[in-house]
């Protein structure tokens, strides 16, 4: 049964820490005497200039409208005003008092005017506020659940689960969606079967624990009799079985040794082609969608969307994108987060996903900075945790 929980306490984890930390609470107030003009005089001089910080900390009112902005110019992709914004949020303040905090907001960089006349919009740096401070995770409804469910539910193998994985992350978000296939590296030898196509040809056959298979066709030096295919087999399942690819070689290396001297070389050939299986060059593949979903949002790069387009077609720049697959937690980059200068106006939401507590791989999207941060962190993390669950009932 998969299940999403109604709200996440706290935001996800993120590329960079926050900007502008709201500031200790001021102290009580207590009775003074008037200092003289002189004294006035004396203390402007004397007296350290206050920091940015502490003149700039953002109460509990200004992140409101800061959140505020963020929703609604996600919502309508148009610049917001302070009259929009007392309008339609219940901020309890008179759009005088909006404009000031819409002017301290801009001061410190947060958001930004477009051009003349116009509203405000985020900066990269409003975005990040907005995900690590004042945004919630917003859960996928019982219905979408049910679909999710029943779409992923009918995958056959592997490679169709991370194809339909993709096609459905793409269509719940409307952005690009990326799907790293499980990594050897960090999967589990689940079984290894061994198989007699002829006296001195054998099929080995390697699942993995997320249902990767792997089939390979050994050419034996000699004729492999049936018992000591069926003793091989067995030593090799009880010594690999339930390890860690890497960890593999090690554990049955010596295997040959064990062998009467005339089916050493048979053994030896059989674990020469096991060992190629899992140290496979090209693991780390990734499966891509929705890239035609980037036409919908042209107006919100700067100059074109080719750097973009360019950028999602090298491999490397996806994998350095999702992040470190040890990484399970949730990841947003922002913007110029983003190394990859083709992808300074662009987001990515990505997850690792896998069976169990085990991250084998990750997940995400990629869209415009203008992005509904909420709802996709959402989908991105509901999918991932039932691809994760199909993996371990598989």
């Amino acid at each position: 049964m998969f299940d999403e929980p109604e709200s996440d306490p706290r935001p996800p984890g993120r590329a960079s820490a926050s900007d502008g930390p709201s500031g200790p609470k001021a102290a009580p107030a207590r009775a003074v005497s008037r200092p003289t003009a002189a004294q006035r005089a004396a203390a402007a001089v004397l007296a350290p200039e206050p920091s940015r910080l502490d003149v700039r900390q953002l109460d509990e009112r200004k992140l409101s409208v800061l959140r505020a902005i963020v929703q609604d110019y996600v919502g309508t992709e148009e610049p917001v005003g302070s009259k929009a914004l007392v309008e339609r949020h219940n901020l309890g303040v008179s759009p005088a008092t909006v404009r000031n905090d819409m002017a301290t907001l801009e001061e410190d960089g947060y958001i930004h005017q477009p051009h003349t006349s116009a509203g405000r919009i985020p900066t990269d740096k409003g975005y990040r506020l907005f995900v690590d401070r004042l945004a919630e995770v917003k859960p996928m409804s019982a219905p979408e659940r049910r679909a999710i469910r029943h779409f992923l539910d009918g995958a056959v193998d592997l490679d169709d689960v991370v194809a339909r994985t993709v096609r459905l992350l793409a269509q719940l978000t409307r952005q690009v969606a990326v799907v790293q296939y499980p990594s050897l590296t960090r999967s589990t030898v689940r079984h290894v079967e061994l198989l007699a196509l002829a006296p001195s040809k054998i099929m080995l056959v390697l699942i993995t624990n997320t249902g990767r298979v792997e089939q390979r066709i050994v050419d034996t030096p000699g004729p492999v009799g049936e018992t000591t295919l069926a003793d091989l087999r067995a030593r090799l399942n009880a010594r690999a079985g339930g390890r860690f690819f890497p960890d593999v070689p090690a554990l049955v290396e010596d295997l040959p040794s064990s062998f009467e001297p005339a089916e050493r070389a048979n053994v030896t050939t059989v674990l020469s082609t096991l060992f190629e299986s899992l140290v496979e060059q090209n693991e780390e593949r990734i499966m891509l969608a929705g890239t035609a979903n980037l036409t919908r949002f042209g107006h919100d790069f700067p100059l074109t969307i080719q750097p973009v387009l360019e950028a999602l077609e090298e491999q490397v720049v996806l994998l350095r994108l999702l992040g470190e697959t040890a990484d399970a937690g949730m990841t947003v980059r922002i913007g110029r987060e983003n190394e990859y200068e083709g992808l300074n106006s662009t987001s990515v939401v990505s997850v690792g996903y896998g069976s169990g507590d085990e991250s084998v791989a990750k997940l995400g999207v990629i869209g415009p900075t203008r992005m509904d941060y909420p709802g996709t962190m959402g989908a991105v993390r509901a999918v991932a945790r039932y691809v994760g669950q199909i993996l371990a009932e598989s």
